[in-house]
């Protein structure tokens, strides 16, 4: 995995924090070549397949976590605000892209 990859993923601002008002709740996503990955950074985990695989073959962390870390370290995600009334949609529509 290289460096320049999780740079551009940085640099094209597709690392997201979804963040849900009034609670809090969060939701990190990246923007991958085909679809959007859900990411829990603190659980050490992602939605992609490489990231599966990956665990199950005994390898490091797939680039999209390794973006979002740097990002967060960086102060570089894009933040984007929501209600609490839209949660169950996006979790929808992130479930759907699976």
């Amino acid at each position: 995995m290289s460096d320049e990859k999780i740079d551009s993923v940085i640099s094209e601002n597709r690392v997201k924090l979804h963040v849900f008002e009034p609670s809090q709740r969060k939701i990190w996503t990246v923007v991958g070549k085909e679809k959007e990955y859900w990411l829990d950074p603190e659980a050490d985990f992602c939605s992609c397949a490489s990231y599966y695989f990956g665990k199950m073959e005994g390898k490091g962390d797939c680039y999209h976590l390794k973006s979002v870390r740097l990002a967060q370290k960086e102060n570089k995600a894009e933040i984007i605000k929501f209600s609490d009334d839209e949660f169950v949609d996006f979790i929808a529509s992130l479930a759907m892209d699976f």
